[in-house]
């Protein structure tokens, strides 16, 4: 349970349910087109035309629609994607993280987060020093950081 920050019984298959339900809209966006999404960071990334890449791997379950397959081609899109990039936000997926942490150029900031102290050290490891780790829950970070953005962009103020 995401609210109370609780484990639920059958937990563990909650993302096969979504990724299910993501295929029978056809595609992410189709989802968010059809009301199905209604939150979080691909129907903000939908909604906001963010363009974004989805690599899978031999391991993936589904995989979801518009997940990249061709590996080749996903390191291709990440490229495409860092050109011009100022920063990087790398949320809980640690061979992602690590892998576009490598492809990176310097001078892009990073802020990788992971529940596992071991992913963040990875990263901090390749030398960047543009790179910040955070070791903490990636949906209480979210939770967290849109608290704050709000606070920030709010019309209201108080100093």
């Amino acid at each position: 349970d995401m609210k109370r920050g609780v484990v639920v019984h059958g937990g563990h298959r909650h993302h096969l349910k979504v990724i299910n339900t993501i295929r029978r809209c056809g595609s992410i966006a189709q989802a968010v087109e059809q009301g199905v999404l209604t939150k979080g960071v691909m129907y903000e990334c939908v909604r906001n035309h963010v363009p974004f890449v989805l690599a899978g791997s031999i391991r993936d379950d589904g995989p979801l629609p518009d997940t990249q397959m061709d590996l080749i081609k996903a390191q291709q899109d990440y490229a495409k994607l860092l050109e011009g990039t100022d920063m990087v936000l790398m949320l809980s997926t640690m061979l992602h993280s690590i892998g576009v942490g490598n492809m990176t150029p310097a001078g892009v900031k990073m802020v990788c987060v992971d529940i596992n102290p071991a992913v963040v050290t990875k990263l901090s490891d390749r030398g960047s020093v543009e790179s910040v780790g955070v070791v903490t829950d990636v949906g209480l970070f979210l939770s967290l950081l849109v608290q704050q953005l709000d606070k920030l962009t709010s019309p209201y103020l108080v100093k």
